[in-house]
């Protein structure tokens, strides 16, 4: 852990105190890709076992909800 202090404030007098931990940064980050990779494999799965009627007319619909043509 890491501390930094700096003066601050119109007369010098206060102190701002930050803490960099690289620790933190790396089980934030470990997490961020856990949660891409669950919602990647959850789409995969599910778009997988959908009729494929149901997803023709889920990416129709989106595409007139975005307002992109598609006729």
């Amino acid at each position: 852990m890491q501390r930094n202090t700096k003066t601050v404030g119109c007369d010098g007098m206060e102190t701002m105190m930050t803490t960099k931990t690289l620790a933190s940064s790396k089980a934030t980050a470990l997490m961020s890709v856990l949660f891409v990779a669950m919602i990647g494999a959850a789409t995969v799965f599910l778009t997988g076992f959908a009729h494929s009627q149901a997803l023709h007319d889920a990416a129709h619909d989106v595409r007139h909800a975005s307002g992109f043509p598609c006729h």
